[in-house]
């Protein structure tokens, strides 16, 4: 019997991950759909009349996806923030703080980040404050650093958010001080962060208009990547707005599940928890689901904030038996966890340290328990896990979000290794025993913590546990690599299984959407050491092409243009 078919994809080696039948030449889709996927004995039993398209020879395989990034926040950078480079020291930031400043009206905040939070104790000094205040000509300053779980601000930015010496740090967060006269030196850890964001959206609020380009232009840099499906890592309302108004005028070009924040400490979005789940059918679309929450359990290791089962290295501030403090008690957790799974929710929990990874298990135990069996839960980063829970998430059908892509080599590492022992900040992601044990592990990119939502840069660390840009020597714990195939099953089926879109994505199935990926090469049999690479040169979505990668000679990648502009603008998104 003939296919009901539009579109045929032929002359390509097409890598399915389907297990039934992996490699195929020919794949013919309808509306967007694949309909079958073979050789060419498809072709006799195709309509005369289709749109043939001749793929030339290339690597065909399914569109990537990126577990956990927070895509509305990096097109918005891309489009109208202040972008510092992580590996600039201080008068590198000054000089481009006020370079960016000179270009905005008077009284218009200073936006933007990536600072490295190695530079801290640096900056936690009244004479760099002085000095942020000159360069930004005295404006209000809010600059993340490269976690996004700090912020440098100034003096006039304090004082919009009633930030002063008699202000109390709060529970989950630190007002650095100076240590003589207490007063704030314009570094706020963690939750210290919220009064100033939202003195900024306060100040200079956006609409969805603004919002939706900056979701668009993300969605734009990600299929540069090949990425066809996502998970926003922490969705705010104005995420989702913007993500129904993209579907809704038929712009939405990828899968995406968002995760409702249950508690922030690091955005200073409203509103939060019940309130923001009980909305969100309102912004359910055809490629949108609202289907996960998202809750912070620990911070992170470079602020000492994340929760570990032994101690940090002493420091002045917490002492020799600092763990860290979960933001939850396991009992609150417990209860959390069910009351989302009784509403049919899925939760993402962000653990970075081991003692928080712990006490998830030890909820999760009881949702299952209760009978829960259906909900995803996913570990969030997960980079120290013990060795006796390993085979616990597997048990309890816990995924591994593994994210960023900071298994080998880099400043990131640097930084842990200032405040753990180097033998534990060293033995980070433990994929390979993740795998051996039976656990589902899933690829994502943290963007825009990383600078770029590269996922062969993921992959190419994942095989050979070194830095795929070739800026740090040597290798991160090299016995836990794994395979070329068991890493592209992370970034590709393994991650539409762990966000509950594998019955639409992550396979070239019959039934499945047409989303897919063409390489420049194959990625199985490219020698190890060059998987990093790997340059798509077209990205498909529901049978639409929406990246082509022009022709440029000696680029590995073309991202869309950015946005033409006269500089910064001070009416940016949030």
């Amino acid at each position: 019997m003939p296919f009901k078919a539009d579109v045929v994809h032929r002359n390509a080696r097409i890598y399915t991950l389907d297990p039934d039948r992996p490699w195929a030449s020919t794949m013919l889709t309808d509306h967007g759909t694949i309909v079958a996927v073979g050789g060419d004995e498809l072709l006799d039993q195709a309509p005369c009349r289709l749109e043939v398209v001749d793929h030339q020879g290339a690597f065909l395989m399914p569109g990537l996806a990126d577990v956990h990034n927070h895509h509305q926040l990096a097109g918005r950078a891309d489009l109208f923030e202040l972008q510092l480079d992580s590996a600039g020291g201080l008068p590198d930031l000054l000089e481009r703080i006020q370079e960016w400043a000179g270009a905005l009206p008077r009284g218009a905040w200073v936006i933007g980040g990536g600072w490295s939070s190695s530079l801290i104790p640096q900056l936690s000094d009244l004479t760099v404050l002085a000095a942020l205040d000159a360069a930004a000509g005295g404006r209000p300053v809010l600059l993340r650093d490269h976690s996004c779980h700090n912020r440098w601000v100034s003096s006039t930015a304090l004082a919009l958010a009633g930030i002063d010496a008699d202000c109390p740090d709060p529970a989950d967060g630190i007002i650095v001080r100076d240590p003589i006269t207490r007063t704030p030196v314009g570094v706020l850890i963690e939750a210290a962060l919220v009064p100033v964001e939202r003195a900024y959206a306060a100040a200079e609020p956006s609409d969805v208009t603004r919002n939706a380009a900056a979701s668009k232009r993300g969605i734009e840099t990600l299929h540069s990547f090949g990425v066809t499906a996502f998970q926003d890592a922490a969705a705010s309302l104005q995420a989702l707005e913007a993500l129904k108004h993209l579907d809704d005028t038929g712009r939405l070009d990828a899968w995406v599940i968002t995760s409702l924040q249950v508690n922030d400490k690091i955005f200073g979005t409203y509103p939060l928890g019940q309130q923001l789940i009980d909305l969100r059918e309102n912004y359910r679309s055809a490629h949108h689901r609202p289907d996960f929450v998202k809750i912070f359990l620990d911070g992170v290791p470079s602020a000492r904030t994340a929760a570990f089962l032994d101690p940090y290295l002493p420091d002045d501030v917490h002492g020799a038996a600092w763990r860290g403090q979960p933001l939850f008690s396991l009992d609150n957790l417990t209860k959390t966890l069910l009351d989302v799974a009784a509403q049919g929710l899925s939760a993402k929990i962000h653990c970075t340290g081991d003692g928080a990874v712990r006490m998830t298990l030890d909820a999760v135990a009881s949702i299952r328990a209760a009978g829960y069996t259906a909900p995803i839960v996913q570990i969030a980063h997960g980079p120290y896990i013990a060795d006796e829970d390993l085979p616990r998430l597997a048990q309890l059908g816990v995924v591994a979000d593994m994210s960023p892509a900071m298994w080998f080599p880099s400043s990131i590492v640097d930084a842990i290794c200032a405040c753990l022992p180097r033998e534990r900040a060293e033995k980070l992601h433990p994929n390979r025993s993740l795998l051996d044990a039976g656990v589902l592990i899933a690829g994502g990119s943290d963007w825009p913590v990383m600078p770029v939502p590269n996922p062969w840069h993921g992959i190419h660390g994942l095989v050979n546990r070194a830095d795929p840009t070739g800026t740090r020597p040597g290798q991160l714990w090299p016995e836990q690599a794994i395979t070329v195939h068991e890493a592209l099953h992370a970034y590709t089926l393994g991650a539409a299984r762990a966000m509950g879109l594998s019955d639409v994505t992550g396979s070239l199935t019959p039934g499945k959407s047409a989303d897919f990926a063409v390489l420049d090469r194959d990625p199985l049999s490219t020698p190890a050491e060059e998987l990093a690479h790997t340059t798509v040169t077209e990205t498909w979505f529901a049978g639409r092409k929406v990246y082509e990668r022009p022709a440029v000679r000696g680029e590995s990648m073309t991202p869309p243009p950015r946005a033409k502009s006269s500089g910064p603008r001070s009416g940016a998104a949030r």
